[in-house]
């Protein structure tokens, strides 16, 4: 193949192929960005997607942990709540061995002195009190026996017969009733 153009058409040739040329480079530099964007828009949409999805799936998650909290809160509150009522009425029906001894110390004369002192808890909420001692005259035990018979919490005051057969050195008993 013979070449018979002039130089100066060779080089317009050439022009027009290196024009061709960078268009159609640039073109496929433009069709390469336009591409690009589209995947990395593409890629936005579906990472938007799943951001939103895992929003909801946490805020499930955290509509769960909260209800499930705050069951397991109710539980326990109901729990202390039983155990608060428990220990309430325990204490409501709970006796104070003070305040019982107390008041039978109240009605010993001066020169009494017990030996024995028991309590016993019926059915019928009452006390049952057992009392041993030793009282010098029996004068001294017809006044503990009128003390206890005027305090209004004991009842049922109850000395048997043979406290009443000497009349000095006594070991005396007594059995009474405090209601509560």
């Amino acid at each position: 193949m013979i070449n018979l153009l002039s130089q100066k058409e060779k080089e317009v040739l050439l022009a027009e192929l290196r024009k061709r040329m960078i268009i159609i480079l640039c073109f496929l530099f433009l069709f390469f960005l336009v591409c690009l964007v589209l995947i990395l828009f593409s890629i936005k949409i579906y990472l938007g997607g799943q951001i939103e999805s895992q929003k909801t799936f946490l805020a499930e998650s955290e509509k769960e942990f909260i209800e499930s909290e705050s069951q397991e809160l109710q539980e326990k509150i109901k729990s202390a709540n039983q155990r608060f009522k428990e220990l309430s009425s325990f204490y409501k029906e709970k006796i104070y061995f003070f305040e019982i001894s107390e008041k039978i110390a109240r009605t010993l004369p001066n020169s009494f002195y017990l030996t024995d002192f028991s309590l016993k808890l019926s059915q019928e909420k009452q006390v049952i009190v057992f009392l041993s001692g030793f009282a010098p005259l029996r004068e001294d035990l017809f006044e503990f026996k009128k003390n206890l018979e005027q305090e209004k919490d004991f009842r049922d005051v109850s000395f048997p017969p043979a406290n009443w057969v000497k009349a000095k050195n006594i070991n005396f008993h007594v059995t009474f009733k405090i209601y509560l």
